[in-house]
């Protein structure tokens, strides 16, 4: 458990290169300050608020409770060693584990709200989200909530991180509005990352990270159960970039190397909700389905003109919802009711986070405000905000004139 503790950390990384690959080179120091900041955030408010509101105390089963508290702080159960929610392994990794899942939920948040947001409108936004949020939502299932007593099955969190993380960031990105030269005369302009080597890194770290992230979900070392839940996630990840492969050639009549990457991640995504109840085929139809869904949505937000410069939505959110409703069409139970317990599941979780987000976000906005200057963000977050450059040498002169 502690070496999928350590897998789930290291995504952090993966995010912090996938989503400063993405983004222009004048915004990159800024990217990766947030990236930075994100799970020290996370794990500090896991720590005092987040894990007391996860892990209330509801009876497994029979509990139809939506918020419960079993204090601030951690304290160790009379036991002294042994997680209450997860019995045959420490307290302490019970704890870090969960506690790396909450600062991912965040760091979702982070590309979808890039080179627009204040650094301070962003860290409050995340201390709130986190601490708050996240926490009581996941108690649902996790904390053994109504969710969990209904039968609402999320294995490794399409919903409860994946998903709860796309609302926010969907809610973000309508306080903030697209991009200055996003969107011109009805014409979208693309607006290409500085690096793709480093978007390619983040996504193959990433998917490492990933055998953690569901791996880790089994909450034991069972051999069999756990190298099951390994292969369904690979094949699902493979799957994802072939399914996005063939539907950005038949769309863009290019090879899009940006959405192959985002594929891989939304059949991780898509897979994780049901990594260990699957087969092969059902892991290589729920990966292909999440990598074309993924090239849609990426066409249909920008139609939408919802301005996100990672495609943060089309994997985590789309991909959230899908991978979560396929467990009641692919799964160990799958048929009408449990779709039925899936959809009530992605709904309530859906309309939690997003309202939530939303409050958040527009508080921030009336108060302190949300968005940087448009000179800022012309002239780029780096300089305004951390007067430093992530590159030696930088010139942004090009950059400037093909925004204005």
């Amino acid at each position: 458990m502690m070496v999928a503790t350590a897998l789930v950390f290291i995504m952090h990384l993966g995010f912090a290169s996938l989503e400063s690959g993405l983004t222009r080179s004048k915004n990159t120091v800024n990217v990766l300050f947030k990236n930075t900041i994100t799970p020290a955030i996370g794990l500090l408010t896991y720590a005092f608020v987040g894990f007391g509101l996860m892990y209330p105390g509801f009876e497994n089963g029979v509990s139809m409770d939506v918020f419960g508290f079993s204090g601030f702080g951690l304290s160790l159960p009379e036991n002294g060693t042994t997680s209450e929610y997860n019995p045959g392994y420490t307290f302490w990794t019970d704890f870090l584990f969960q506690g790396m899942f909450a600062a991912t939920c965040a760091t979702i948040v982070s590309g979808a709200v890039a080179e627009r947001i204040k650094l301070e409108a962003y860290v409050v936004f995340t201390l709130v989200y986190v601490s708050l949020v996240y926490p009581i939502i996941g108690s649902w299932k996790w904390g053994y909530g109504w969710l969990n007593t209904i039968g609402f099955y999320d294995f490794a969190g399409s919903t409860l991180v994946h998903s709860v993380g796309g609302w926010g960031a969907l809610a973000g990105i309508l306080v903030l509005g697209p991009r200055v030269g996003k969107y011109i005369d009805g014409k979208i302009n693309p607006i290409p990352g500085h690096s793709m080597p480093l978007a390619v890194l983040g996504v193959f770290i990433l998917w490492l990270g990933w055998f953690g992230f569901n791996g880790g979900s089994v909450l034991s070392a069972d051999p069999g159960l756990t190298s099951l839940v390994l292969v369904t996630t690979s094949l699902a990840a493979s799957a994802g970039a072939i399914g996005a492969m063939l539907t950005s050639f038949f769309i863009f009549k290019k090879h899009d190397l940006s959405m192959v990457l985002n594929g891989v991640l939304g059949g991780l995504v898509g897979i994780t909700a049901g990594a260990d109840q699957m087969g092969v085929l059902d892991s290589v139809v729920i990966g292909l389905i999440s990598g074309m869904l993924v090239v849609f949505a990426v066409v249909m937000f920008d139609k939408a003109k919802i301005d996100d410069p990672v495609g943060a939505l089309s994997v985590h959110l789309v991909c959230g919802v899908f991978g979560t409703l396929a467990v009641g069409l692919f799964g160990a139970k799958a048929g009408v009711s449990q779709f039925i317990n899936q959809l009530i599941g992605v709904g309530a979780a859906g309309a939690a986070s997003f309202v939530c987000a939303f409050g958040i976000f527009y508080a921030i906005n009336k108060t302190m405000g949300v968005r940087v200057t448009k000179q800022e963000e012309v002239e780029g977050l780096d300089v305004f905000e951390h007067g430093m450059a992530a590159y030696s040498g930088t010139n942004v002169t090009n950059e400037v004139v093909a925004v204005q």
